[in-house]
């Protein structure tokens, strides 16, 4: 049975971003609850600061994210039989987007695993950490390993958009190659800068000491660079067709009906799940599948746990899980992501899946706003 994971109360807390300018400013930004954390919810509006990420360049907020350390003589062999990505074979200053799932081959979280001289680094949410470590640490057994949570000594920023190669330049910096990262300064700050993944716009996570966040934020501010809150970036999510952990998958699904197979390594031996998966790749069989919708009719609300049913004919065929209206230049459309029965994609020239309200028609690749 899937279930929603949430910190308790007693760790609710704001990023070392949103403490600082809420110390700070006289008109600090509302804060909201994401993944763990609370954060800026905007600074502006939604439209201009998805703008902004879309056609210039937005900075935000990724307080929210923490660190997993697995140090010891075995963590890459440990490690690599843990998760999905290949992690023997790494190189420090690489990085790539992996999935944690049990014997069963189930979802369990997800992340970002980066390679160091001395350590594994596993990025992930904030609400994530606890489960993740609980289920990790049952099978360091014999092994040289030590797997641990980093302090908040840590923290990032985010910044995308068309216009990030030109204000990290402009700062002493640059852009990263595709799943790297490397050490760099950035108007004198020392940061790490990382790459991520996106099929829209260019994306670098920069992570820099919790002390020296608010100065790296004004600095990029004045470079030119716009701060968004999370509203334009689940828009932006949305728009990417990027899945959320506990949102649009949980521990109910496989890789494969997730739609998530960039973040599984089909040639690196054994891992925790691996008969499952491999099992499905040999039959090519999964009965549903995590996919990105336009919706054609009504925008539906959608609140925070809530799913939106997908018929088609008479049969319920699955459901919507994130729904964003985006309006800026080049494009105005409602997307949504959801999981949807094969058949009933397979069948939706001649028999279209509807929600109350429209007809969701599934895209093959996401939508890229008109310069």
């Amino acid at each position: 049975m899937s279930q929603t994971y949430q910190i308790p109360d007693a760790a609710v807390l704001e990023t070392p971003l949103a403490s600082r300018l809420s110390a700070t400013s006289a008109s600090a930004p509302e804060l909201k609850m994401h993944r763990g954390a609370l954060t800026p919810l905007r600074f502006s509006s939604t439209s201009a600061e998805l703008q902004a990420l879309l056609h210039g360049a937005g900075i935000f907020d990724l307080g929210y994210r923490a660190w997993l350390r697995a140090t010891g003589k075995d963590r890459v062999r440990w490690l690599n039989g843990m998760i999905t990505q290949a992690v023997k074979g790494m190189t420090p200053g690489q990085t790539g987007y992996t999935l944690v799932l049990n014997a069963q081959g189930r979802i369990q979280g997800d992340g970002d695993v980066s390679c160091f001289e001395d350590s594994l680094l596993l990025e992930t949410d904030r609400f994530q950490v606890e489960r993740l470590l609980t289920h990790l640490r049952r099978f360091i057994i014999m092994d040289d390993v030590r797997l641990e949570e980093l302090d908040a000594a840590g923290t990032a920023i985010g910044i995308a958009g068309p216009q990030t190669a030109a204000i990290l330049e402009k700062l002493g910096g640059s852009v990263p190659e595709p799943d790297t990262f490397r050490a760099a300064q950035l108007a004198g700050i020392d940061v790490t800068l990382v790459r991520v993944w996106s099929p829209v716009v260019t994306k670098v996570e920069i992570r820099v000491a919790a002390e020296q966040v608010l100065e790296l934020w004004k600095a990029l501010a004045e470079a030119g660079a716009i701060p968004c809150g999370t509203a334009a970036l689940e828009d932006l999510r949305i728009l990417e067709g990027t899945a959320q952990f506990d949102v649009d998958f949980s521990d109910k699904h496989l890789p494969q009906e997730a739609n998530l197979l960039r973040a599984v390594n089909f040639t690196k031996g054994c891992y925790l799940g691996q008969e499952i998966v491999e099992r499905i790749r040999a039959r090519a069989t999964v009965h549903r599948s995590l996919r990105q919708f336009e919706l054609q009719g009504e925008t539906p609300a959608l609140g925070s746990g809530e799913k939106i049913e997908l018929r088609a004919g008479e049969a319920a065929v699955g459901e919507l899980t994130s729904v964003a209206r985006i309006e800026v230049p080049g494009l105005a459309t409602t997307l949504a992501l959801g999981v949807a029965r094969v058949e009933a994609l397979e069948k939706i020239e001649t028999e279209p899946i509807r929600y109350a309200g429209g007809t969701a028609v599934p895209l093959a690749v996401p939508p890229v706003p008109l310069a």
